[in-house]
């Protein structure tokens, strides 16, 4: 294979492995598989696989970590949650806009899970519904709002939508500090608060895995206005 040849097929695996970072398939902090497995499912050698994983690196998407393997990186999230976050914990009234921003992005990614969520989809929402249903049963908030933050993460990604899974992504510390920080609140206000935020999640899941887009958007829509009521800010 000529010179030119063999930097066609790094070039070649570096955008299936780019394809790969952008749909989800390997997620932020994710483990890629071992050389010798992606040489097979690309059918390259594994200098070919080791190059593209190398320029990866060098543009900081992936990093190595000495006797784990090659992670994904989170750094294009981190850049623009540490601002964001540091700007909510000094201003509490702008955790509103929050609130107005997950109204409209989680209803389109609820919208995009019911329109196109596939069969593992639907099992992965369903599975972190029984999470959240079981943490309520043994009244275990914590539990409760961590799996209310992986269903989120899961109906992101089962948008199949670029754009969305990445923005969302690119923001998750920030909503998901929100979301935990909002949820154990609420689920402390009183007993109820707890049962009517799984029927929301109920209905929102149940939507999407019957391929409800439209139900599901509006379902998504009213438990993050519930959540808006809810909240009580606190003057800066």
């Amino acid at each position: 294979m000529s010179g030119s040849q063999a930097r066609g097929r790094v070039e070649e695996v570096m955008r299936c492995l780019e394809t790969a970072l952008l749909d989800g398939t390997f997620p932020a902090n994710a483990r890629l598989p071992a050389e010798r497995v992606l040489a097979e499912q690309y059918q390259v050698s594994r200098n070919t696989i080791r190059e593209a994983i190398q320029r990866l690196a060098a543009r900081g998407l992936v990093r190595s970590r000495p006797g784990s393997g090659i992670f994904v990186s989170d750094q294009l999230r981190t850049g623009i949650t540490s601002p964001w976050g540091q700007l909510i914990a000094d201003h509490t009234a702008v955790r509103d806009d929050i609130l107005e921003f997950r109204r409209v992005l989680e209803g389109a990614t609820a919208y995009f899970a019911a329109l196109r969520g596939n069969e593992k989809d639907i099992e992965r929402i369903r599975s972190l519904l029984s999470e959240l249903e079981h943490a309520r049963n043994a009244d275990d908030k914590t539990a409760e709002s961590s799996a209310d933050a992986k269903l989120h993460d899961a109906i992101a990604l089962a948008s199949h939508n670029t754009m969305f899974l990445h923005l969302h992504s690119s923001i998750m510390n920030m909503l998901r500090e929100h979301i935990t920080v909002n949820g154990t609140g609420l689920r402390e206000l009183e007993a109820s608060v707890s049962d009517q935020l799984l029927l929301q999640h109920r209905s929102v899941c149940e939507a999407i895995c019957d391929h409800r887009p439209e139900e599901a958007r509006t379902a998504m829509q009213a438990h993050i206005d519930f959540v808006r009521s809810r909240v009580t800010f606190e003057p800066d």
